[in-house]
């Protein structure tokens, strides 16, 4: 499995394309390119590289992670997974742009919600989606078991977590989220987290100043 982060539009969230390096499968998960300059720096590394784009995953709902839903679906019609309980976020998300001056195209409605009970069998590789809310109420991290790897949103970060004074968040949802489901991972299970630099399940339990 390949990862190639991109930190896009001016919320510096990062985007990933995550592929398979022999058959080229490709997910793509969060993308913030708001721009043409960003959008076309995604689709050229598609086109070089050869990558085929079957799936767009959005961990949450919150605009910064969305912007990029309709160039992505309209450009390359991957399967769109997303939190259902987000949706009122997705809905709003244009609204909320222009709060900030910012102007985006309305995201697509997804094609299937995540469930926890399911584990996606993609990319030659198995994903378990973790149900994490307390930054939003729907929020998903995303597992790859196989590669001790997972994908966390807004949820944890290197050192820090997730916002929870805006819609939908809560503390205390967002702790529970955080010690039952993600620190219950492996310790060496990398995270990839939606703004600043990846860093390791171990290294939060013992660098992250909310879960001492």
């Amino acid at each position: 499995m390949k990862i190639q982060k991109f930190t896009h539009s001016p919320f510096q969230e990062n985007t990933y394309l995550v592929w398979n390096e022999e058959t080229k499968e490709t997910i793509i998960i969060d993308p913030s390119c708001l721009s043409k300059s960003e959008e076309l720096e995604i689709e050229n590394f598609v086109l070089n590289n050869n990558l085929n784009v079957k799936y767009l995953f959005n961990t949450h709902g919150h605009l910064d992670h969305i912007f990029g839903n309709a160039f992505i679906k309209n450009r390359f019609n991957p399967v769109h997974y997303a939190p259902e309980k987000d949706m009122p976020l997705f809905e709003r998300a244009e609204e909320q742009a222009k709060s900030f001056g910012i102007k985006m195209k309305k995201s697509p409605n997804p094609d299937f919600y995540f469930n926890e009970s399911e584990i996606l069998k993609i990319l030659g590789t198995e994903i378990k989606l973790i149900f994490t809310p307390g930054h939003t109420p729907g929020e998903f991290c995303i597992y790859f078991p196989n590669e001790n790897t997972c994908f966390t949103g807004d949820v944890l970060f290197m050192e820090s977590i997730g916002r929870t004074d805006l819609w939908g968040g809560d503390y205390k949802t967002l702790m529970n989220s955080i010690n039952s489901k993600l620190l219950t991972l492996p310790d060496e299970t990398t995270i990839y987290a939606g703004h600043g630099e990846k860093s390791t399940i171990q290294h939060e339990k013992l660098n992250n100043p909310f879960l001492q």
